[in-house]
């Protein structure tokens, strides 16, 4: 806070007339920021080809702001309902054929790896991860420098797309098959069988403001 006051040259208390503290602050320039994502607007593109724009534009963008990226991040309110992201990604998963009554779990699911994934670029964690050897190797085996995290993030997608591929093609079979299908878009209270336990599938189921604008540069954790 006393470093946002110096940058606007004005008195730290001054700031309090604005936010009611610095978590408001923070949250206020996350908000700010969330509402320049991009919205992904190629409806009459495939859905793989919107969900792969709609992560790589969420990417970007908290590449652009990694200090406050990581701070949003770490709240489990950052993602709204009314978020850009959000809304996006539901209409992704709609045209994709997703039922609605399991839209709002798998859409979770979608930005919890998103964001994991990201979480772990921004702190390094990921390249270190992906060059950790198996014990047997000795530590002797060749490292991943290659392998670079926009291949990585390319492959979280096509591991996530492919997913929701086979979700809906065992769904579309079951259908054809004399049973329900479960993208019929009518409600349903099943838990999907890929969420159940092993157990469970088994028993009796069929396989199947300008303070805002100045405090936008400015890293949390040194205030």
């Amino acid at each position: 806070m006393r470093k946002l006051a110096a940058a606007l040259d004005a008195n730290p208390m001054s700031l309090y007339h604005h936010v009611p503290n610095k978590e408001a602050l923070l949250r206020g320039v996350a908000t700010m920021v969330g509402a320049r994502f991009r919205t992904v607007t190629l409806e009459v593109a495939p859905w793989q080809e919107r969900m792969r724009l709609l992560a790589t534009d969420f990417r970007t963008l908290a590449h652009r702001h990694p200090n406050l990226m990581a701070y949003s991040f770490s709240q489990p309110d950052f993602i709204q309902p009314e978020d850009p992201f959000w809304l996006a990604l539901t209409a992704v998963l709609d045209a994709a054929g997703v039922p609605q009554s399991e839209i709002p779990q798998l859409a979770a699911l979608v930005c919890a790896v998103v964001i994991g994934v990201m979480i772990a670029e921004l702190n390094g964690a990921l390249h270190r991860w992906s060059n950790l050897h198996p014990p047997a190797s000795g530590g002797d085996g060749p490292t991943n420098e290659g392998f670079g995290e926009d291949r990585m993030f390319r492959l979280v997608l096509d591991t996530i797309i492919s997913g929701l591929e086979s979700r809906l093609t065992a769904d579309h079979a079951g259908g054809r098959e004399g049973r329900p299908p479960q993208n019929s878009r009518r409600a349903s209270g099943r838990i999907p069988r890929q969420l159940r336990s092993p157990a469970a599938r088994r028993e009796g189921e069929t396989p199947g403001n300008s303070v805002l604008d100045m405090a936008a540069g400015f890293d949390p954790e040194e205030q």
